[in-house]
């Protein structure tokens, strides 16, 4: 698996705590999850400021606390790569054929560019080779490109969904787009960190080791592409990577759900209470957001 980065971390937080529930988060609160997942503060607080300056999340003030919540870009980069996420099928690809896509972006525009294709990785294509990207199944490629949509040029991206035609085999390129072998190795390396009956990693809090096997889900599905099961063998592992997702998810969803609201000042939930309830006291105090109409969600107090 590979290693977990501050911004990995923190997006899974976000999409697991806040997306369902949003409000600004303190950022004592932040430090503190990631310090419980091994990343030292500064390290932690610089990430938050590149994030608010990529416009995935922005800063307010409450007293000498100081607060992050996401934008609404942020909001859109989470709710594109939640369905994905809370999928019951997530290595299965949707719909049959192949979606193809073409796209023109100036050169001046390379961060735009790189987007794009982090973007287009994460919906699951690949270059198959120059200016043409290939993905199994039928994209969704509106709800893909919908954090982007107001930063393309008009008619940037051109897009078809195709079939394999008789005598014109797609295997080879298939496995010339994608590494079939390393795919199965980030599936085993998931399997080894998390299948046994506790995880060997040194996090304090079950808050924090949620937040870790979230960060390396995201970072499994970033890699598979959900190809068809013709091009696996019998012994494809991404079952048994979805099946032990869910059992540690589970496992550690009633105490993280407990930590965040002892941290947040809400009444822990009830057993086997739904996380995202109404009916949980929220306790968030009187401090405000930026955002009208939203109160700030208040972590434990102290410097940032």
């Amino acid at each position: 698996m590979r290693s977990r980065q501050p911004r990995q971390l923190l997006l899974a937080f976000f999409g697991e705590y806040v997306f369902d529930d949003p409000g600004p988060i303190r950022a004592s609160v932040l430090i503190g999850v990631l310090e419980g997942a091994g990343v030292a503060a500064p390290a932690t607080r610089a990430t938050l400021d590149r994030l608010v300056n990529s416009d995935i999340l922005e800063r307010s003030r409450s007293g000498r606390e100081i607060l992050f919540s996401l934008t609404d870009h942020g909001a859109a980069v989470l709710r594109e790569a939640s369905g994905r996420v809370r999928s019951e099928r997530p290595f299965e690809p949707v719909g049959t054929g192949w979606t193809l896509v073409t796209f023109s972006v100036p050169e001046e525009q390379r961060a735009l560019r790189q987007h794009l294709r982090s973007t287009l990785t994460w919906a699951g294509f690949a270059a198959l080779r120059d200016g043409l990207w290939l993905a199994p199944g039928e994209v969704d490629l509106a709800s893909s490109l919908e954090p982007l949509r107001e930063e393309l040029p008009p008619n940037a991206i051109l897009a078809f969904h195709a079939h394999e035609l008789p005598g014109y085999p797609i295997g080879d390129s298939v496995r010339a787009a994608w590494d079939i072998e390393t795919i199965r190795r980030e599936h085993l390396a998931f399997i080894q960190t998390w299948g046994g009956p506790r995880s060997a990693e040194p996090a304090t809090t079950a808050l924090s080791l949620r937040t870790m096997l979230v960060a390396d889900w995201l970072a499994l599905l970033r890699v598979d592409p959900r190809l068809p099961g013709e091009f696996m063998d019998g012994r494809w592992p991404a079952q048994r990577s979805y099946q032990i997702y869910r059992r540690r998810h589970d496992a550690l969803a009633a105490r993280s759900e407990a930590e965040f609201a002892a941290l947040l000042g809400r009444r822990p939930l009830p057993a086997g209470g739904d996380p995202h309830s109404t009916n949980v006291s929220t306790g968030r105090g009187s401090s405000q957001s930026s955002r009208p109409g939203q109160a700030a969600l208040a972590g434990p107090a102290g410097s940032n």
